[in-house]
C-alpha cells in the first residue's frame, strides 16, 4: 500500500477517492489494533506479570508484528512480481529480518511507524485532492425544470439538455451552464473565477454550473450540462494536471531502480564488518526514502490546489515550472489589460448647445441598440439622472451608426462619414483629431440635420493592471510588450499607463506570432497572454500561453497552457510567485530527504541509532515534508479578498 496514493497515473475520480478513503480508514484500524497488541506485549513482559521472554509476551508481539508487517511485505511482493520498484522493499526486508531474528517488538514497531507515516501521508494527499474533488459536488443532483406552459417539475440534473429552462431559487447552486432569461440576483462565482465578490445577474448574462445563487429567483436557459459545463472542464483539467510530471519527478523515477540495490549493498557491508544484524536492519529502515518520494508530489498537489482556489487552471504541472522562469511578457490589449468596455470620457457640444442636451439626444437615440458604445451612453446618462424619452422609427446601420425619432426630432449618432453621407456638415465642430493622442473613439450627434457635437469614448485599462505589471517586473520579468490591432495613439496611451517596455499597434494575428518568435530568438522565456480566440497562434508560439477570462469559453480553455477563469490580472504575479515558491519547497524537501537519509545511515553504521528509534525518525521525516508542502495550500490567500 505504500505510496500508491502518490502515483499520479491513478484514477482520480470522486468514486475512486471515496473508495481510497474507506481503505485508508480500514488500514488505520488495523494499524491501531497491531499497535495495541505491541503495547499489550510490553505490559505482559513486566516482571510482575509473565516476564519479557514468556510465551504470552512473545505471542502478543508476534501477532502484532504480523498484523502490522503483512501489508508492507505483501505490497513489496506485488511490486516485485509486477517489476515495479516502490522503494518499499527496504522496509519489507527490515521487517522480515527482525522477524527472523525473533525481534518481534522491533519488527512490529518498525511496521507500525511505517504504516502510520504512510496513512498520514495518504490522508494529507487525499485531503488536498478532496478540496479539488469538492468542486464537482457543487453541482446539485436535482434541478427545477420549467415546462412550455410555465409549470415546474423536479428532474435529475443528468437529464438536462441544451435548450431546457431551469429555475434557480435563492440559496440553490446552479445546475448547468446557461443564459439568464428572467430574474435579477447576485451570484457567488468564486468556484469558477476565484472572485470573492458576488456578481449581479440580469437577463442576457451567462451563468455557470456550481455557482451559488444568493438573492433572487433566476430562470436560466441551459447551454451546457454535465461534463460539458465550465465546472466539468475545470475538474477534468485539474485531474489531468495531477497525472502529469515535471522533469524533477522523472529524474527520481529514473534513479529508483538503483536506489534499493545500493542500500542493500551498504547494509550487507555493514553487517559483514560489524557482525551486528540490528545495524543492517536499522540502515534498511532509515533508508526508506519516503521524504524523497514525497518531496515533489506533495508540493505539486498543494500548488495545484492553491491555484484552483483562485481560478487559475494549470493543465500540466510542467507549465507551472516554466512560469517561474519567464523573462518576457507579451499580451494583447483589448480585453486583457483593458476592460473591453467603452466609457464616455469627453463631451464636446457645438456652440450654443448644452452638454446635457448632447448626451440626452445621443443616449435616447441609442436606447434600442446593443452596441458597446450605446451601453456606455446609457450608463452615463443614468449617472447624470437624465430622463430619456422613448424613441420611434429606430434604425441601426451596421458599422456606421443609428437613426431614431426622439421628441419629433430626427437624431443621427455615428461616425463623421455617416453624417456626411446624410449631407450633414461637421465643419463647425472642434476637430477630435487634435485629441487622438488621448485614444478617443468618437461619435458625432446630429439633430434635425444639424451637428450638435461629438462624444469621446475610451476603453479603460483595468484598475489592477498597472499593479500587476509592476509586480511582474519586481519578480524578474525584464521585457513587457503590448500588442494590439488598435491605432497607434490608443496603444501609446495604454502602454504609457501600464509602464510597458515596448508596444506594437495595428497588429494582425500573424504579426503577433512573428513578434513572439522574434522575442524568443533573443533568448527570452516568453509568456503570452490573450483572450484565447484571435490570439490562439501567439498563445501556442510562446513558451507558456495564458488565456484570460476563460470562464465559459471552450476556445480559451483549450487554446492555452494555463487558463485564468477571471479577468483579474493580479493572478499573473501570483502564478509566477507560486512557481518560484513551489520550486523552492521541492528543493527544500529534496535537500532535507537526502540529508536525513545520509545522516541516518551514518548513525546506524556507527551503532548510535536503534531500529525502533529509526522507525520513529522515518515517520517524523515524512511528516516534516508533508507539512512543509502543505504550506503552499494557503498561498495567495490575500487575493481571496
Amino acid at each position: 500500500m505504500a505510496h500508491e496514493h502518490l502515483h499520479l497515473k491513478e484514477d482520480l475520480s470522486a468514486e475512486h477517492t471515496h473508495g481510497k478513503q474507506v481503505r485508508v480508514s480500514l488500514a488505520l484500524l488495523a494499524t491501531l489494533a497491531g499497535g495495541m497488541l505491541l503495547i499489550s506485549s510490553g505490559i505482559a513482559g513486566r516482571e510482575f506479570l509473565y516476564g519479557r521472554d514468556s510465551f504470552q509476551t512473545n505471542l502478543l508481539a508476534m501477532i502484532g508484528a504480523m498484523l502490522l508487517g503483512a501489508p508492507i511485505v505483501l505490497h513489496a511482493i506485488k511490486g516485485f512480481i509486477r517489476k515495479e520498484m516502490h522503494m518499499d522493499e527496504l522496509a519489507a526486508l527490515a521487517i522480515l529480518a527482525a522477524f527472523a531474528s525473533k525481534e518481534y517488538v522491533a519488527a512490529g514497531t518498525v511496521a507500525f511507524f511505517m504504516l502510520l507515516s504512510e496513512l498520514i501521508e495518504s490522508r494529507t494527499a487525499l485531503g488536498a485532492r478532496a478540496s479539488i474533488e469538492s468542486l464537482i459536488k457543487l453541482t446539485p443532483t436535482r434541478a427545477n425544470l420549467l415546462g412550455a406552459d410555465g409549470s415546474e417539475r423536479e428532474v435529475k440534473v443528468s437529464s438536462l439538455k441544451p435548450g431546457d429552462t431551469i429555475r434557480v431559487r435563492p440559496g440553490d447552486n446552479i445546475a448547468a451552464d446557461g443564459e439568464v432569461v428572467n430574474g435579477l440576483s447576485s451570484v457567488n462565482e468564486a468556484t469558477i473565477t476565484g472572485e470573492s465578490l458576488p456578481v449581479d445577474k440580469v437577463p442576457g448574462m451567462k451563468a455557470f454550473a456550481g455557482t451559488s445563487n444568493l438573492t433572487g429567483v433566476l430562470d436560466i436557459t441551459v447551454t451546457k450540462a454535465g461534463g460539458d459545463t465550465t465546472l466539468g472542464k475545470v475538474q477534468s483539467l485539474i485531474m489531468q494536471a495531477e497525472q502529469t510530471k515535471i522533469p524533477i519527478m522523472r529524474i527520481i523515477d529514473t534513479y529508483v531502480r538503483w536506489y534499493t540495490p545500493t542500500i542493500l549493498m551498504i547494509a550487507v557491508i555493514v553487517w559483514f564488518f560489524t557482525q551486528d544484524v540490528s545495524r543492517a536492519i536499522t540502515i534498511l529502515v532509515i533508508s526508506c526514502p519516503c521524504a524523497l518520494i514525497l518531496a515533489t508530489p506533495t508540493a505539486m498537489v498543494a500548488a495545484i490546489s492553491a491555484s484552483a482556489r483562485l481560478g487559475v487552471l494549470i493543465k500540466n504541472v510542467a507549465d507551472l515550472e516554466i512560469a517561474g522562469k519567464i523573462t518576457a511578457l507579451v499580451f494583447d490589449k483589448t480585453g486583457t489589460v483593458t476592460t473591453g468596455r467603452l466609457y464616455v470620457t469627453k463631451l464636446t457640444p457645438a456652440e450654443g448647445v448644452e452638454p446635457a442636451v448632447l448626451l440626452g439626444a445621443a443616449a435616447s437615440a441609442e436606447q434600442m441598440s446593443k452596441h458597446p458604445a450605446a451601453r456606455a451612453l446609457r450608463e452615463v446618462a443614468k449617472e447624470a439622472n437624465l430622463v430619456l424619452p422613448e424613441t420611434e422609427h429606430f434604425e441601426e446601420v451596421p458599422g456606421k451608426g443609428v437613426i431614431a425619432i426622439v421628441d419629433s426630432s430626427k437624431i443621427l449618432v455615428g461616425r463623421d462619414t455617416f453624417l456626411t453621407e446624410s449631407d450633414i456638415s461637421v465643419a463647425g465642430i472642434p476637430d477630435p483629431n487634435l485629441h487622438e493622442e488621448q485614444g478617443f473613439s468618437t461619435l458625432y450627434v446630429a439633430k434635425d440635420s444639424k451637428c450638435i457635437g461629438w462624444i469621446g469614448l475610451q476603453d479603460k485599462t483595468r484598475p489592477e493592471a498597472r499593479k500587476a505589471i509592476d509586480g511582474l517586473r519586481d519578480i524578474g520579468v525584464k521585457r513587457i510588450t503590448m500588442l494590439t490591432g488598435d491605432r497607434n495613439e490608443v496603444a501609446n496611451r495604454v502602454a504609457a499607463e501600464l509602464g510597458c517596455t515596448d508596444f506594437k499597434a495595428q497588429c494582425l494575428p500573424q504579426d503577433k506570432l512573428a513578434i513572439v518568435e522574434k522575442i524568443k530568438k533573443e533568448g527570452h522565456t516568453v509568456v503570452v497572454i490573450g483572450d484565447g480566440i484571435n490570439d490562439a497562434p501567439a498563445l501556442a508560439a510562446g513558451d507558456l500561453g495564458i488565456a484570460m477570462g476563460a470562464a465559459g469559453s471552450d476556445v480559451a480553455i483549450n487554446s492555452a497552457s494555463i487558463a485564468l477563469m477571471s479577468d483579474d490580472l493580479r493572478r499573473l504575479p501570483f502564478l509566477v510567485s507560486l512557481s518560484k515558491k513551489t520550486r523552492g519547497l521541492i528543493n527544500q524537501n529534496l535537500g532535507f530527504g537526502v540529508l536525513f537519509i545520509t545522516m541516518g545511515i551514518g548513525a546506524a553504521t556507527a551503532g548510535w541509532l536503534e531500529t525502533m528509534f529509526a522507525a520513529f525518525l522515518h515517520f517524523a521525516g515524512s511528516l516534516i515534508v508533508v507539512f512543509n508542502s502543505a504550506r503552499l495550500v494557503r498561498f495567495g490567500e490575500e487575493l481571496d479578498h
